[in-house]
């Protein structure tokens, strides 16, 4: 991990606690993190959480445990610790790569399930309208990959769903669901006849389009003698920014860094989705793998005379697991994962 790896990591931790509600603050522009000073704790520090501090009407500390929280257990980060009025101090961990790419390959489509809502028993009430009955059905689905006892019916837990019609009919089993749950369950869903365009647009197409890349990189990769190995972290020879903003598209990078970061982020998009009835943040997610691997999709194999090398076979696995991910939050969704388009 980078320094503006980390950057973006602590960014996207900021971020995750603005959505969940817990800091009621704007997400900063950006996050500055800087070399520990001689006798400090850890490798890089922040004082984000100072900065938050007052906007958020919390102490420093405060802000700084809801940080952290979302930090554990992120692949690339040996440890964060907390020191004086609030500075994040963070101990990088080398070869993350080649860990979270080998967790998502052999968990397939399991992958982000866990144990997190273990004890959790949750009945929903039946429901008539169409559109609640799509979304109820995805979030116990949800509910039930983070570890929780849900079932639809034989309860009185009711979710309010703006209605919708589910119109199979018309757009086919995959855009009508996308359109019911693409959208927050409170929103309008998406108008279906977008949905059924092949272009950059629209967000069913590009997510099943990447996934789609995949399975065609994995073929082409095999005819060239290229197989899926992750073995070198991407050393580049210029130097990182030691920030990163909020608005840095991840699609205009080459670089696999954010879409390991997107991946890596992909656990905690399921549980925020089981525990806030959100399966729309799934939807979101999974545009945001696929704009990572069709921005880098082209550095995937040998290009014209060049060699296959072990930066080709590594780029083929992170591309690998990110197919797997694509794949695993469509299932969640409902909807099929077309190996061509």
């Amino acid at each position: 991990m980078t320094p503006a790896d980390l950057s973006l990591t602590v960014l996207h931790a900021v971020r995750r606690a603005v959505d969940d509600g817990v800091l009621r603050v704007e997400v900063p522009p950006r996050v500055k993190v800087e070399r520990a000073r001689p006798g400090g704790a850890g490798e890089y520090a922040s004082n984000i959480a100072l900065t938050l501090a007052r906007p958020a009407g919390r102490s420093g500390l405060e802000v700084a445990g809801i940080i952290e929280e979302r930090l554990r257990d992120v692949p690339g980060l040996a440890g964060v610790e907390i020191t004086g009025p609030g500075f994040l101090n963070f101990t990088l961990r080398g070869d993350v790569g080649r860990g979270l790419v080998r967790a998502i390959v052999g968990a397939g489509s399991a992958y982000g399930h866990g144990t997190a809502l273990a004890g959790n028993r949750v009945r929903f009430a039946e429901v008539s309208e169409a559109r609640a009955g799509v979304v109820v059905e995805t979030v116990v689905g949800l509910l039930r990959s983070q570890g929780a006892d849900a079932a639809y019916g034989g309860g009185d837990e009711r979710m309010y769903v703006r209605p919708g019609a589910y119109a199979v009919d018309e757009l086919g089993v995959d855009a009508a669901r996308w359109s019911l749950l693409r959208a927050a369950p409170q929103d309008r869903p998406l108008e279906g006849a977008p949905l059924l365009v092949q272009h950059e647009r629209n967000g069913l197409f590009r997510v099943r389009y990447a996934y789609s890349r995949v399975r065609r990189l994995l073929v082409n990769g095999e005819q060239l003698g290229v197989t899926p190995a992750y073995e070198n972290e991407y050393a580049y020879e210029n130097e990182y920014a030691y920030e990163m903003t909020v608005d840095t598209p991840l699609h205009t990078s080459p670089h696999p860094r954010d879409l390991l970061s997107a991946l890596a982020d992909y656990p905690l998009v399921l549980l925020a989705a089981a525990r806030l009835r959100a399966p729309d943040r799934v939807a979101r997610h999974l545009e945001v793998v696929a704009d990572g691997l069709l921005g880098f999709q082209h550095t995937v194999l040998p290009l014209g005379d060049e060699k296959p090398s072990a930066a080709h076979r590594s780029r083929l696995a992170v591309a690998e697991a990110a197919g797997t991910v694509l794949a695993g939050g469509l299932s969640v969704l409902g909807i099929s994962a077309p190996d061509r388009i």
